[in-house]
């Protein structure tokens, strides 16, 4: 497993995990699992989209996961 990408929930986290982090976190796992660091142009859109469906399938986690000890839960973005 990607063993840079950071753990983004209480108390791992000081403070919520920020959409700059869920995105960052999203885009080495893409990275990771395609084997590349910037995809060739040819496959940037499809590599584009698996990073925001990671993204968004990472911030519904946050979103749904209950954290004993921790206060509310993140409030997940509108979607758009």
């Amino acid at each position: 497993m990607c063993r840079s990408i950071k753990t983004l929930r209480p108390p791992a986290l000081p403070e919520e995990a920020t959409e700059a982090d869920i995105r960052a976190a999203a885009l080495q796992y893409v990275r990771k699992v395609s084997g590349f660091r910037a995809p060739a142009a040819h496959n940037q859109e499809v590599f584009d989209r698996a990073v925001e469906a990671v993204a968004q399938a990472t911030a519904e986690l946050l979103d749904g996961l209950e954290i004993r000890g921790a206060g509310a839960r993140r409030t997940a973005p509108d979607a758009a």
